[in-house]
């Protein structure tokens, strides 16, 4: 009786080591906000909310060409992004300590299916570090 008891707690603290693990493993660490350049250039950094995050309906319509955020903040928090010619470049969000992360692009607009003809490619797909495993 002694050794099964044993075991289940063994494999509680495993579980538990792994459960820690793996949550550290998605925590993102601070960037640093774009800085705005000290000579003439048309690609100057924007503060914008403009994007369609999961909870809006229109997020999911992949006939939609327009940009969308992946947050666990949604569009609540601060956002700066870069662009030219109407293109973002690069976007950064706060936390909610207000830290800056610098949100990853996807290849493509998913779950959009159309847009890519647009100029740059079209719209952009923005995940917040860690917050999709893998990504």
């Amino acid at each position: 009786m002694n050794a099964p008891r044993r075991w289940t707690k063994s494999a509680a603290v495993l579980g538990f080591t792994a459960a820690a693990l793996l949550a550290g493993g998605g925590i993102a660490t601070a960037d640093e906000w774009p800085p705005i350049p000290n000579y003439p250039s048309p690609s100057v950094p924007f503060e914008t909310k403009g994007f369609l995050t999961p909870f809006d309906p229109a997020y999911w319509n992949p006939f939609l060409a327009e940009n969308r955020l992946t947050s666990p903040y949604g569009t609540s928090t601060r956002i700066v992004c870069t662009a030219f010619h109407g293109v973002l470049t690069g976007c950064w969000q706060a936390d909610a300590q207000g830290y800056p992360h610098k949100l990853v692009a996807l290849p493509f607009d998913f779950p959009n299916v159309t847009g890519s003809s647009m100029p740059g490619g079209g719209p952009q797909h923005f995940v917040y570090p860690g917050f999709i495993p893998g990504i």
